[in-house]
């Protein structure tokens, strides 16, 4: 099935289209086809050209050079690379020199030492969350669980209303979504975030709290203070990507478990294997997909990549390439050596890893104290979200309740009697 007003794909290799229904469904097979076909460098005339690697060391290659690739513009959209303005969200959206000043800024917000008090924070939420289901024999797992989770978290973390989550993910869903098909919607969208922290900006100024916004206002880049733009961006990218990034893993994750009960029986009765299992959902469902502008042309695995172009990096199809790997389209749960790619290579390398980390641990060791046995009702019934952020959008569940339990055994209590 075809997205809704979109040409079909018939031949991936020469005219994929990342938003297109089989790819955001299933891009697993379309990667590894393109990969052993001799050309290991898709190529499409959509979105003015982009080019789709699909090899570790092609992806990896083009992430660390910063001289022939730009990452002004990281998601594909309809929006030409000349006619992208001045906006820019660093320092994702960052190139050298200027790209380490940026991101010096806001590592020690995030540093392994300052996410450690948010993982108590991070456990009260996951249980008030389920607190609403886990009797209830069913739920939703990404709609009741996985979406509210990083929201809750981000949002106290940047020291913004935790009610306004609704509209955070409206804003995921027009801009990471819609928006790259629809520059009217994400144009809009994106004036709504930066007015909307314009106002936190202006009030915390005079009412300094311990979040990071307060932070961003107190700290200097090269010892001057930042500007409100430039506090508006990173606040800007923590929103987003700290949202749609793990919401998607952590559902994913769920998925996985109530499809393989080898795996789930394996986590309920060895918690020990949780920081394992993490590495390794995180590299066989690694979420992103970063683009970078050519700026100069350069081949690469025989194609010649001109300038004015993007390039698309599947950091999913990098984790799964065989000649990276061994047994790289297998998942193995206790899978010790497994240096993936799931946040990126290179400078842009995912400021927020530790976080991410620990918000998808705790997520599934809460779940699986409170839900240890569960499946998938309707394979049929998942969606998944796609452009640069993939992540299952629906992950419809069932489980026996305490209650369930309870009545099945009082039931063969009556018949044996």
């Amino acid at each position: 099935m075809n997205t809704p007003n979109r040409p079909d794909v018939t031949d991936w290799a020469n005219d994929f289209d990342p938003y297109h229904e089989e790819y955001l469904t299933d891009p697993y097979p379309i990667w590894k086809d393109i990969r052993e076909s001799g050309c290991p460098i898709a190529h499409t005339d959509r979105f003015n050209g982009v080019y789709l690697p699909t090899k570790h060391e092609d992806i990896s290659a083009i992430a660390h050079d910063t001289e022939n690739f730009s990452s002004k513009s990281v998601i594909i959209s309809d929006v030409r690379v000349e006619d992208l303005g001045s906006f820019s969200s660093p320092p994702i959206t960052s190139d050298p020199p200027d790209h380490q000043d940026h991101r010096r800024v806001l590592l020690p917000a995030f540093s392994a030492k300052a996410i450690e008090k948010w993982l108590p924070i991070t456990r009260d939420i996951c249980n008030e969350l389920l607190d609403e289901f886990a009797e209830n024999g069913s739920c939703d797992a990404s709609e009741s669980y996985a979406k509210h989770i990083p929201v809750k978290v981000i949002a106290r973390m940047i020291g913004i209303p935790e009610k306004d989550g609704d509209m955070f993910r409206r804003w995921v869903y027009e801009l990471l979504e819609a928006g790259p098909t629809d520059v009217k919607l994400a144009t809009k969208a994106t004036s709504e975030v930066f007015e909307y922290f314009g106002t936190f900006i202006e009030s915390r100024r005079n009412d300094p709290r311990d979040d990071i916004l307060t932070y961003l206002l107190e700290a200097d880049m090269n010892g001057k203070p930042l500007d409100d733009r430039q506090i508006s961006g990173g606040l800007f990218l923590l929103l987003l990507a700290g949202i749609d990034t793990t919401w998607g893993t952590i559902g994913s994750s769920i998925l996985h478990l109530s499809q393989n009960s080898e795996d789930r029986h394996r986590l309920v009765n060895d918690p020990e294997a949780m920081d394992t299992a993490v590495e390794e959902f995180l590299r066989f469902y690694s979420p992103v997909s970063m683009a970078r502008v050519v700026t100069n042309e350069v081949e690469i695995s025989g194609t010649t990549l001109c300038p004015g172009q993007r390039v698309m990096l599947p950091f999913a199809s990098a984790n799964r390439d065989p000649d990276f790997l061994a047994d790289a389209e297998e998942f193995q749960i206790s899978r010790e050596v497994n240096r993936h790619s799931a946040f990126g290579l290179g400078i842009h390398r995912c400021l927020g890893s530790n976080l991410a980390r620990m918000e998808i641990k705790v997520a599934l060791e809460e779940w699986l104290k409170r839900v240890p046995e569960f499946e998938l009702t309707d394979s049929n019934k998942v969606t998944w979200a796609g452009g640069p952020v993939r992540g299952p959008r629906s992950i419809p569940l069932t489980w026996e309740t305490s209650q369930d339990t309870a009545v099945k055994r009082n039931s063969a209590s009556a018949e044996s009697t």
